[in-house]
């Protein structure tokens, strides 16, 4: 009969147990947020196309589009996104909707939160250091952490949504290194803490990217083997928020370019803050995160305007407009 005490007593503590993980796995969450935003340039540079006179022409077009004259240089991005999230395969995708919020500082790391709601709603977190998701709110099926294969796949995440949410974040200095892939695709090579990643991004003739590809550190194959392999999406809906061009629209998938392409992350950005909040009757001030190769001496936050040339959607509000620029708080 112990045998059944052991079991009844171990029923009864498995929930408290879970709860206490459920709190830790939180806090890490708010720690590693925190970090990340205190990552966040103050004050920073302002944007001039000299910033890039050095690099290749594809990528001077890309930041010249991405970036407006004048805007401050925020590296850091908290991001509200919603869309569908594949559970499934490419042949049975099983796509649910999704929520998540994320902190993007790259090269520093990330922080992405999911909720997937339904009757069984999956909730959990993605960074640089962990992959951890749970259903119900408490039940583990996913978790990873302290794994180098696991990190050098994240940060091949990071660098890849760098080039399309933050463009300070990849402006030339040690560690960033631009080519020309061809006439209408430019390659950034970001080194940090002895990882590196190549990303590669195609742009049209005004500098507007409209796909981001790279090999990434997978195991997203049959074997199950981390391995190189294609990854990448498409870029779509460029609005701008706090002088910065931001595609409001993301898919993005495994073994992209091949016949197996598979999109299993479709997102539509609700809303996307820079500049950091500052308390009132507070001066900005502090070391800067990252230190760029030029200054265009300029001072002050360019003017809000409609991105030139760029189609919108036909619901597209003043109300959503406004949300452009809400704040993301931890």
């Amino acid at each position: 009969m112990e045998w059944i005490a052991i079991v009844i007593i171990a029923v009864a503590f498995a929930p408290t147990a879970l709860l206490v993980l459920r709190i830790k796995d939180a806090l890490d969450e708010q720690k590693e947020w925190k970090r990340l935003r205190a990552s966040q340039t103050r004050p920073p540079s302002v944007y001039g196309p000299e910033i890039v006179a050095g690099i290749p022409e594809v990528a001077q077009r890309y930041f010249n589009f991405a970036i407006m004259r004048g805007t401050p240089l925020w590296p850091v991005a908290e991001i509200e996104m919603e869309g569908e999230f594949s559970l499934g395969t490419r042949e049975k995708p099983n796509y649910r909707e999704m929520k998540a919020r994320q902190i993007l500082a790259a090269p520093f790391g990330f922080v992405w939160k999911l909720r997937i709601p339904g009757a069984v709603p999956i909730s959990g977190s993605d960074s640089g250091s962990w992959t951890r998701f749970r259903i119900l709110n408490l039940i583990p099926v996913a978790r990873i952490s302290g794994d180098r294969d696991h990190a050098r796949s994240a940060y091949g995440r990071l660098v890849a949504e760098a080039a399309f949410w933050t463009p300070a974040a990849l402006l030339p200095r040690p560690g960033v290194r631009w080519e020309a892939a061809g006439p209408h695709e430019a390659r950034v090579t970001v080194t940090q803490n002895g990882m590196e990643q190549t990303v590669q991004i195609k742009v049209g003739g005004d500098g507007m990217p409209t796909e981001v590809h790279f090999l990434r550190w997978s195991d997203a194959n049959p074997e199950k083997r981390y391995r190189w392999q294609p990854f990448g999406g498409r870029l779509s809906d460029f609005r701008e928020v706090e002088g910065f061009r931001v595609p409001f629209g993301v898919e993005a998938g495994n073994l992209y370019g091949t016949d197996d392409y598979f999109s299993f992350f479709k997102a539509r950005v609700v809303a996307v803050r820079f500049a950091p909040e500052i308390p009132q009757g507070a001066k900005p001030g502090g070391e800067a995160g990252l230190k760029m190769q030029g200054n265009s001496g300029e001072e002050g936050i360019a003017p809000k305007r409609p991105v030139d040339g760029l189609e919108v959607s036909e619901g597209e509000s003043a109300q959503h407009k406004e949300g452009n620029r809400h704040e993301c708080v931890e």
